[in-house]
């Protein structure tokens, strides 16, 4: 009887929020709130900021889908129009039924007009959201490259999880002489140069494509819409790291958000095995990062990393 009790509970729950998010969806069709100084989180994908988004989540003053939106906004773009080239959108794709859709997408679900947004090809869109939402905050997490590397070489070994539209991505994807079948996380111009070179090669691809892209883009945010952060002070430091975070993006940094923080290393955030920094030098992928560190080294230095 109680697992049914608990059954029905859930159910009227999910029924309940359904006409919740259908009854602010009309709302919006009748008042169009535009989206407000919405904060946006930056990065290469295994670089931390999934954790930063789900801390940026525990702020009472933004909205969240406490999830991330890579579907949502390719639906906006289908990678089939630009011949599958790219994730990357620029401000000419942006267009006022783009801003509506998305504002009326997370005002629909979260009841706000501020909101947290997150996914891994973000960072390759900058010029795109800076044309839908001229008062966006962004938030660029930066990581050393050996751990990132190292992280993204172990995503790729995990496809369920990472893999990008495999079922109808147009090219025969075998990395590492066949070892990976299933190309993982963003596309970026090139991509099917590396269909089959080494993990390592991609690893560094990716993370050179994608940090690139943001730099550039930075010089057209004004500073006061700009945070950075190295997530290796996350690491040493976090309630300092998120406090800076926080005020960066104009939110209060309440008692609640100061706890969340003191234990956020120890909640299970999309991590590999346990939070350390050097890892990658412990780790069973250290030759292959070793390999190309040399080459993202000019990159990492203009982030702000001494090698």
């Amino acid at each position: 009887m109680s697992q049914l009790l608990s059954k029905v509970e859930k159910t009227l729950r999910h029924h309940g929020r359904v006409a919740a998010r259908r009854m602010r969806a009309a709302w919006w069709d009748v008042a169009r709130p535009p989206a407000h100084r919405p904060v946006i989180v930056l990065g290469c994908s295994r670089a931390g900021t999934t954790v930063v988004y789900k801390t940026l989540s525990e702020s009472p003053q933004l909205g969240t889908l406490q999830r991330e939106t890579h579907d949502f906004w390719v639906d906006l773009h289908p990678l089939e129009e630009k011949h599958w080239e790219t994730h990357a959108l620029d401000a000419a794709d942006a267009s006022d039924r783009d801003r509506d859709r998305v504002a009326r997408h997370f005002y629909s679900w979260t009841g706000r007009s501020r909101w947290v947004d997150k996914n891994n090809q973000n960072g390759l869109c900058v010029p795109y959201l800076r044309a839908l939402f001229p008062d966006a905050v962004f938030v660029y997490v930066k990581r050393a490259p050996g751990d990132n590397l190292n992280s993204l070489i172990e995503g790729w070994g995990k496809p369920d999880k990472y893999s990008t539209w495999t079922e109808r991505l147009p090219a025969k994807v075998a990395v590492d002489g066949g070892r990976y079948t299933r190309w993982c996380f963003f596309l970026a111009e090139g991509w099917r140069d590396y269909l089959n070179a080494p993990i390592g090669d991609v690893a560094a691809f990716q993370y050179q494509a994608i940090n690139r892209a943001i730099l550039d883009a930075r010089a057209g945010v004004p500073a006061g819409q700009w945070v950075e952060v190295f997530y290796e002070d996350l690491v040493r430091d976090p309630v300092a790291g998120y406090r800076a975070i926080y005020e960066g993006c104009g939110l209060d940094f309440t008692p609640g958000v100061e706890e969340h923080c003191r234990a956020v290393l120890s909640k299970p955030y999309d991590v590999f095995g346990e939070i350390k920094l050097d890892k990658w030098k412990e780790g069973r992928n250290r030759e292959r990062v070793e390999q190309v560190l040399e080459r993202v080294a000019p990159l990492a230095r203009e982030m702000g990393y001494e090698l």
